[in-house]
This record gives C-alpha cells, structure tokens and sequence, in this order.
C-alpha cells in the first residue's frame, strides 16, 4: 500500500502563532501554470488588528535589546534559510514557472539580504547618529530610534526576495513588522514564517497576513497604533488613498517602487522607520 503524503496548511502567522483566519475564509494558490498548489488563509480586517495588537506587544522588547543582540538575531534567520534552502527553490520553482537556476538565485539573494541587513545592526546608528557642535558648555548628540511598529505591503511580484527586502530593514532599527505578502505568491512568505517561529526572533516582532492587499492596506494605513507604513508593493492599489489615510494618524509613509530594483538594499531603508532623539549634557566645568 503506497502511503499518502501529508498536506502542508499554510495558515497566518500572528504573535508566535500560526491561525487560520478568524474568518474561516481561504483562497486557492495556483502555480504558473495554473495547476493548483494550495489554499491559503485569506485575512481579514480582524487579523490584521490582531496582527497590530501582537506587534504593539512585542516591540519594546524588541527595541530594548542590544543592537548586536538584533543582528545575531537575523544572522540566525539566514542560517535557518540556508537549512532549507531546497524547500525555497522548490516553492518558487512551483509558484512562479522559475527555472532551478533562477529560484536559486532569488533565494540566494535573500538569504544574502538578510546577512547584508544584521551586519548593519549594530553600525547604522554611527551612520545615522551625529555629535552636533553647539555654541555652549554642552553635548549635543543625536541617535536614533525605532518609530515602533510598521505595517509592510510586500512587494506583488515576488516570492521571496521583495518580501525579505522589505521586513529586514524594519527590524534592524528595532521595529516590530506587520506585514502582507504577495497575493499571487503567499506561500514563501508562510515558510519564512515557520523560519522565524524557530528562529530567536520574539513573537509578535514580524507578522506575516496572507490574502488581498487590496481588503487588508486600507485598515493598517488608518490603524491608529500604527506608526509607518511602507507601500513598496502598493502600486497596484489606490495608494494615494492609502497615504491619506496614514496622514490622518500621522504615519511616516514610503511610497510604492516599481522595477527590479524595489526594495533593493540600502541604508535609507533602515533610517525611514527610525525617529531621531536629541539628547543635551552638560559638560564639565573642570
């Protein structure tokens, strides 16, 4: 008797946890060629508030560890990636129509995104941070700070690499990430998740939503515990709509990329969700 082989569920992942949508509802994942690979969870504006909620948790701790702490951290997401480097090429092979040798090299790429971002961790803020001269016996630095929790529309046209390059950065500087990944390619993003689950990362830092930008963008963009939110792979929504909507609660907002080189690997990326703090001292008189 030849054995059945067991389904893989991919399900939401929010706060450290895997649910399904607290709707019920799910979607059918197609592969290229149209052949059916899966269902996935279709979130819902609940699950998005949840997602928000598990983040707001967990992002003190977050910000409060050490930046060499955080790129430890997402040097062991890499690691992990690595491990199951097979499984990625596999998913992407599937879901896109990609060659062998082109879903290697996106996950590849990915994986060298995530070692590019935790080299950063504990050296942007000597970028970003200065000592300001100031007429007066005074110190004047300032440093860098998280602005908390972003919300991340991933980028549509990938599976793997436009949504490492989106949440890495975010959560160099310390933020905790909710985040919506691609509707035509959700299921990288849910195996990344299980990567992080077993990870040292703490729950609630990343969250990752599967199901229509469309439906779920308009409710992070107005969620008033929201402190950023990045469109990169928004161009195809009404994201001027979405930008007011984030104006109204004051969110710091990057604009949807187009092309290749979306979310392509840079400084500016981390110092988008950071705030800067000013601090004064006094010297001594002595």
């Amino acid at each position: 008797m030849s054995r059945l082989a067991v389904p893989k569920t991919y399900k939401l992942y929010i706060g450290g946890a895997f649910p399904r949508s607290e709707s019920g509802r799910t979607f059918e994942v197609l592969s290229a060629s149209g052949a059916f690979l899966a269902n996935a969870a279709k979130a819902s504006r609940k699950d998005a508030r949840d997602a928000v909620v598990a983040a707001r948790a967990a992002v003190g701790g977050w910000a409060g560890a050490t930046a060499y702490n955080r790129g430890q951290v997402l040097y062991r997401i890499a690691e992990l990636l690595e491990g199951r480097r097979a499984q990625f090429v596999a998913e992407i092979e599937d879901a896109e129509g990609a060659t062998r040798a082109a879903a290697s090299a996106q996950v590849d790429e990915a994986i060298d995104r995530w070692v590019w971002y935790a080299g950063w961790a504990d050296k942007y803020a000597q970028v970003a941070g200065n000592a300001n001269p100031v007429a007066g016996p005074y110190f004047n630095i300032s440093v860098p700070e998280p602005t908390g929790v972003v919300a991340v529309v991933a980028p549509q046209d990938s599976s793997l690499v436009g949504l490492v390059s989106a949440v890495a950065p975010a959560l160099v500087a310390g933020n905790a990430v909710v985040v919506v990944a691609s509707e035509r390619f959700p299921l990288s993003a849910i195996s990344l998740a299980e990567v992080l689950a077993t990870s040292d990362v703490p729950k609630g830092v990343v969250n990752v939503l599967t199901g229509s930008p469309a439906e779920i963008a308009p409710w992070l963009a107005s969620h008033a515990d929201v402190n950023a939110l990045d469109l990169v792979g928004a161009g195809d929504l009404d994201w001027i709509d979405l930008e007011i909507a984030a104006a109204d609660t004051l969110k710091r907002v990057l604009r949807p990329e187009q092309g290749p080189d979306a979310a392509a690997p840079a400084l500016g990326r981390i110092t988008a969700f950071t705030e800067t703090k000013t601090v004064w001292h006094t010297k001594s008189m002595r």
